[in-house]
């Protein structure tokens, strides 16, 4: 007999545990009958299981399992409820308390006209029930409480059938409720977009076991969205190529079940799926019609923002220099010609971009922005002085709880995340926006930030607010797609300034040189000599781990404390990979001391208190962001907690958090972490290691990041062709169509190119930026307006056909004409 097979059929004796996030149980079952080889009364089960009730019996189908630490226990595959299968029985059960109004009467007039079946009928067709005799009322509580009773366990045994894991049971019911298994039968390709974890190949399986046919246009609308999905939020485009559209999905669908489609198929899949609203094809650049949208608010968004701000009043250019004059005699600053009119640009514009490396004085500059915008409006510094009904009107934020720590401490101002300041909830796009004082609003590093992020921090800002945008442009894009920080300064949309004149160099530092050399494309002369502040260890691949232990613990005895060390690598997997060098790091700098070291174990990682702990997702609610670490201050183990589960306790820079067991996913160890994920922070002494291995991770702008993450000491490690190939790499721009949305609201010339020629390669925009100069020079810095475009219409301007094809159109949108029909 298949070992699936076995089954036990018991009375629950207990609920030893339940986790109500995902339907995980742990049950005690006095035993009545089973299959297998059992000597002892009861037995410890386990699985998803849906409402199970202490004292009622069921039936579990799986195997015995030899847990390391329980024994042997019985681990469900899937169950059902002992129902009653005779007319006595079924009667009882509906004239029972469970069913208040439904007398045995009732019951029997219900079982003789629908049978032993009736529980099933009733619930699939509540409409069965009628004419019985049985009130409105009475048939409606009759069917909600067999839904409540039956109905969850129906769906949790359906999802079980379908093979999903306690989790992903957990979040389809969260989703869908009692209509889950309809929503499946009709459209198992639903579950890629509502339930992250689920792609294209899970759905499909469940959609040959429902006989749904291979070139069905069902299967092929699901792997395009899939393909679609992969393409833009997992790569960070925003559009796809129609070619490559095709090709990619022709070859999902063709690996899920080796049998060939025809792209024709492929290719009628997309028209109906643009019919449908569910992506839009413009030319041959297709758009998950969220990203479309998204795209296109911002650009209005933006447009609406600066026309009003342009009409309001605004301080005289005398005020400002005066102003910015005071400023410098109180602070000792002397800001260079190029940074006071950067200032003076940001204070006459209601939208401003600041772009810079490291040195360059992006900081200077936003605290004299910050501190001449008080000054001319008479404000206090004093953040203390406000209170809720009179808030602070210089709003200060970031992508991640560290970058706006960064910039709290450098200007002495209130910080925050972009999500805390928009009242922003866990993970969601949706939100009840706080109300944003009239001010001046300044976000810091801006690269960071997606077009999700953006379009609803957009919609939260109103006119009267004044609006700076501060990052570094060659810094790696945002994890989500789009290159929004980018793609406002290519556009030339808005006012901005480019700072390049290198002012923060120590007489000793080679840190900054090298990073301004890296992004000239170039590693220096001396890379491989001992700096100051600067090493460069040569090893293979192999010897990485090692070369990188050793560093460390030379650290250590340095007093370099856990939290000033960071090793940041490119990729998780390989030899000098983040999962390998982990648990290496932890036994480093936080060793087991002792076998009565109190731990908890995770999967293949071992947590004690101490560790480095990195936040994977956003959690506003707990005041926590996907990229922050923290430390490991305390662990209640099962035994000694009153969620009788594991916990930890982490201190994110003084707010403790609690995780559960069931949270333990949203964390890992930190001690090595990926250099998108320090993008925003800032440490003592930064360890690279590179290696050839992860040759298609390298690039200029990752290099860079991750060398401008180095405070005061920067090692290198690895192979030094890794070094190169990464400077000599330059990475693709992202497939966006921001660039071309910005250029078409704000009217400037040229923009207007025919959809399907925007759809073939476009070469790269001339980057508004300019050469480096390590030299101290000022001439390369540059503070550039906005560009504009003629208004007035004349012959010669339809002649040049540079006409605007939005003229006459403000306020319209694409999408307010795009209906089914189209």
């Amino acid at each position: 007999m298949d070992r699936h097979e076995d089954s036990v059929t018991g009375r629950v004796k207990s609920i030893f545990f339940q986790n109500p996030t995902n339907f995980f149980k742990i049950l005690l079952i006095d035993i009545t009958a089973t299959t297998i080889t059992w000597t002892e009364p009861d037995i410890v089960v386990t699985g998803t299981f849906g409402d199970i009730k202490e004292d009622e019996t069921y039936t579990f189908t799986g195997h015995v399992i030899n847990h390391p630490k329980y024994g042997q226990q019985f681990q469900a595959d899937n169950y059902h409820v002992d129902q009653p299968t005779n007319k006595t029985g079924l009667i009882n059960y509906l004239s029972s308390d469970k069913f208040p109004g439904i007398g045995p009467k009732t019951a029997e007039k219900i079982i003789d006209k629908l049978g032993v079946d009736a529980i099933n009928q009733i619930l699939d067709d509540p409409a069965s029930l009628e004419g019985l005799g049985i009130t409105a009322a009475k048939r409606k509580m009759l069917v909600e409480n067999l839904k409540t009773n039956q109905g969850m366990e129906r769906v949790i045994i359906g999802l079980n059938d379908y093979g999903f894991t306690s989790n992903m049971a957990g979040r389809i019911y969260q989703q869908y409720k009692n209509d889950a298994l309809e929503v499946i039968k009709q459209n198992p390709y639903q579950l890629i977009n509502d339930i992250a974890g689920i792609g294209f190949t899970r759905a499909d399986q469940i959609a040959a076991k429902l006989n749904i046919a291979p070139d069905s246009q069902l299967r092929l609308g699901g792997a395009v969205m899939d393909t679609l999905q992969r393409l833009t939020d997992g790569e960070g485009d925003t559009f796809v190529e129609l070619r490559t559209l095709v090709t990619q999905t022709l070859d999902l669908l063709e690996r899920a079940r080796n049998i060939a489609v025809k792209p024709d198929d492929v290719g009628q899949a997309i028209v109906t799926l643009a019919k449908d609203n569910e992506l839009v094809a413009e030319g041959k650049r297709i758009f998950p019609k969220r990203l479309y949208d998204s795209e296109w608010q911002i650009a209005r968004q933006l447009k609406g923002l600066a026309e009003a701000g342009a009409k309001a009043e605004e301080p005289e250019l005398p005020d400002i220099e005066k102003t910015l004059a005071e400023v410098q005699a109180d602070t000792g600053i002397a800001y260079d010609d190029v940074q006071k009119k950067a200032i003076v640009t940001a204070l006459r514009s209601p939208i401003f971009l600041l772009t810079g490396g490291p040195g360059t004085g992006k900081t200077t500059v936003t605290d004299g922005i910050v501190r001449t915008y008080a000054r001319l409006h008479d404000l206090s510094l004093d953040a203390n002085q406000y209170n809720s009904d009179d808030p602070f009107p210089i709003m200060l934020a970031a992508p991640t709880g560290r970058a706006a720590k960064r910039i709290s401490e450098t200007t002495q101002l209130p910080a925050s995340t972009i999500h805390r300041l928009l009242g922003l909830g866990v993970d969601t796009q949706d939100f009840a926006p706080n109300d944003l004082p009239d001010g001046l609003l300044i976000i810091d590093e801006m690269s960071m930030v997606d077009t999700y992020l953006f379009r609803t921090l957009l919609t939260a800002l109103h006119p009267g607010m004044q609006i700076v945008l501060v990052g570094d442009k060659d810094q790696l894009p945002s994890v989500g797609p789009g290159q929004v920080f980018a793609d406002l300064l290519r556009s030339g949309a808005l006012p901005q300034a480019a700072l390049t004149h290198i002012h923060r160099q120590d007489a000793d530092s080679s840190i900054i040189p090298l990073a301004h050399a890296v992004n000239a494309g170039k590693l220096p002369d001396d890379f491989t000599q001992p700096q100051v502040d600067r090493s460069f260890l040569a090893c293979t691949p192999s010897q990485v781990p090692e070369v990188v232990g050793q560093v460390v613990k030379r650290a250590a005895v340095k007093q370099f404390s856990i939290a000033d060390i960071q090793v940041l690598a490119p990729m998780y997997r390989g030899t000098a990979g983040i999962d390998r060098l982990n648990p290496m790091l932890q036994n480093i700098l936080n060793p087991k001391r002792s076998a009565r070291t109190k731990t908890v174990h995770f999967g293949d990682t071992e947590y004690r208190i101490g560790d480095k702990i990195l936040q994977l997702v956003n959690d506003p609610n707990q005041n926590v962001f996907n990229g922050e670490i923290g430390q490991i201050v305390g662990i209640t183990l099962a035994k000694e907690a009153p969620s009788k589960t594991d916990e930890l306790t982490i201190d994110f820079d003084g707010n403790e958090i609690t995780y559960k067991r069931s949270d333990f996913s949203k964390i890992t160890l930190a001690y090595a972490t990926s250099i998108h994920k320090a993008q925003g922070s800032e440490f003592p002494m930064v360890i690279l290691p590179l290696t050839l291995q992860s040759r298609r991770m390298l690039r200029r702008n990752l290099l860079y990041t991750a060398i401008t993450r180095a405070k005061s000491f920067l090692i290198l490690v690895g192979e030094l062709a890794a070094f190169e190939t990464a400077v000599g790499e330059v990475a693709v721009n992202r497939h966006t169509g921001l660039v071309q949305r910005l250029q078409q609201v704000f009217d400037i010339e040229g923009s207007q190119m025919a959809v399907e020629e925007a759809a073939e390669p476009q070469p790269a925009l001339p980057q508004q930026s300019v050469q480096i100069d390590t030299n101290g020079s000022d001439s390369d810095n540059e503070v550039r307006p906005a560009k504009t475009a003629p208004h007035q219409l004349t012959p010669a301007l339809a002649a040049s056909q540079k006409i605007d094809p939005m003229i006459g159109m403000d306020g319209i949108t694409p999408q307010m004409f795009m209906t089914k029909e189209n």
